[in-house]
Formats: C-alpha cells, structure tokens, sequence
C-alpha cells in the first residue's frame, strides 16, 4: 500500500472515530460475540429468573419465611408445601425465595463495594505510581498475606454476626485483588501513545485515568464482578451454614442449608438440603458462564 493511501486510509479511520462509529463497532461486536455463547445466554437466563423470583417472592409463594407450622414439622414435599417444611414447620420453597433475596444481596453488595474501592485505588494509583502506588500495593499485600476466608472469620469474631458487617468485612478483604487487576491494567495502558499525547497536552491526572483510561479496562473488571459476586455468594452460604455468618432468625440460603449438620436430616429429610443445595449450585455455575462469556467477548484475540 502507497503512503498516499495509507494516508486516505487513516484519514478515513480517524473520521469513523470521531463520528463514534469504531466504539459502536466495537460495542456491537462484543454484544455479538457474548450473545453468540451458548452457556453465557444459558446463563443469563437462570440468573434472571432466580433473581426475579426471590425479588417478587410473594407473588410466588404464599409463607413467610418465618411462618412455623409445628404440626407440619418436617413434612415431605407435597402439594401444600411443594418441597416440604424444616423441622419446626417453616415452608422450604418461601425459605429459598426469601433467603435467596438475602444471599443475592450480599453477593452482589460486597462485590460492587470491593469493587468501588479496588478500581478506584488501582485506576489512580496504578497511572500515578510512585509514593501512593507503593502504599496501597503494600496494604493490599498486607491483607492478601492471609488466606481470605481465614481473615474472614477473624473479623466476623470481632464484629459481630449482622448482615451488614457481613457484607462490610467481605468489602473489606475483596478490595484488594480488584486493586490488582486494575493496577495491571493501568501499568500497560499508561504506556500507549494516545496517553502520553494527554499528558503533552496538559489534561488533568484525574481525567486522563478515570475517563480515558480506565474505559479501556472496563472488560476485566465486568468479568471479576461476576466471579467475585459467586465467590462471595458462596463464602456467605459456608459461613451461614458454620453458623458463623447472617444471623439464624434472617433467611439466607446458608442457613437453609444448615440443619443439614445433622446426621440424621441428612440422612432422612433431603427436601431440606438438596432443593436449596441445588438452587445454590445453579446460581453460582450461571454466575460463572455469564463471566466467562463476557471474559470471551471482551478479548479482542478471540475471534467473533
């Protein structure tokens, strides 16, 4: 290709660009690519109708989570209660709807908190370096030092059991991996041309990562919501089940889960482990295929 049409030709880009034209390319080829992966719509799916049921639980069932019925302890699935009663009479299937509003929140709470946090710490600091960049990467060291759930369970000794502090102590030990990843990806990007032309001309830090930079990272970081909302997810139902987590009087899918301590429920009464067990397990294997078709749909190597 001449010089001379190698010039009309970025001329031409250039253009596209300013008209957006390249961006809404860009946005629909990624829209594509997701919507052409099978287990991310599959998923996609289950995540919206788990989350729409235990949103809009009255509508579906006609218990409270907190409704007891001693003359029905321990009932087997049956037309009344679909999938039976706990051993003092609680409906299961209200349980799961009610309690899934609780896991969910947490989940995604602690998620987008950590991540408010981790991308705002790694955006700036990651493109500022120096003094702060050192500071916080040696605090996240500091809380990274310690396997998560371990840290996790420390914090939970010194607070207290509560919702909230649930979700503030996993705010708390997540931040720091979003940090990370974002940091890595302000390391490479800091280093393109369109950058250091910012900074020639003066703009502000603060824009120059926030608003031209920090786009460019925006696909990771989609991705880690979503494992970091299952991972929390789960963490709650493990720590709910040791009776460690939410408090047993609020319904969580943890502590639906946890009668199953005993050997004899175990055993014998499935309908109260094994439903919510596997509406649990659904939830977060959809979580998982929704973040890795966007892992997919947002690397521009794969091909789409």
């Amino acid at each position: 290709m001449s010089s001379k049409a190698l010039n009309k030709k970025m001329d031409m880009l250039l253009a596209r660009e300013l008209a957006g034209e390249l961006s809404h390319s860009k946005k629909s080829r990624t829209l594509r690519k997701l919507h052409a992966n099978k287990l991310a719509v599959i998923g996609s799916g289950i995540f919206l109708v788990i989350l729409i049921l235990c949103i809009f639980a009255p509508l579906f069932t006609r218990f409270s989570s907190t409704d007891v019925d001693l003359r029905n302890r321990l009932s087997p699935p049956g037309s009344v209660h679909i999938f039976g009663t706990d051993q003092i009479g609680r409906d299961i299937w209200a349980r799961i709807l009610y309690g899934g509003r609780v896991s969910i929140l947490v989940g995604m709470g602690s998620a987008i908190g950590a991540t408010i946090i981790g991308v705002s710490f790694g955006t700036y600091a990651g493109y500022k370096g120096g003094f702060l960049d050192a500071m916080i990467m040696k605090t996240s060291e500091l809380f990274m030092s310690f396997p998560q759930i371990i840290l996790v369970l420390i914090l939970v000794t010194i607070t207290g059991q509560s919702l909230w502090n649930i979700i503030f102590i996993f705010v708390l030990t997540g931040w720091p991996s979003m940090y990370r990843m974002t940091r890595s990806q302000m390391l490479s990007i800091r280093e393109e041309e369109y950058v250091q032309a910012l900074r020639a001309f003066g703009i502000n830090d603060f824009l120059i990562a926030f608003k031209h930079m920090l786009p460019n990272a925006i696909g990771p970081i989609f991705v880690n919501i979503t494992l970091s909302t299952a991972m929390f997810i789960l963490q709650e139902s493990a720590l709910s089940f040791l009776g460690l987590g939410v408090p047993s009087n609020v319904s969580t899918w943890g502590n639906v889960l946890s009668p199953a301590q005993n050997i004899t429920i175990l055993r014998e009464n499935w309908w109260i482990w094994l439903p919510v067990g596997s509406v649990l397990t659904i939830f977060v294997l959809a979580i998982n295929f929704i973040g890795d078709g966007l892992r997919d749909a947002a690397d521009p190597t794969q091909i789409g």
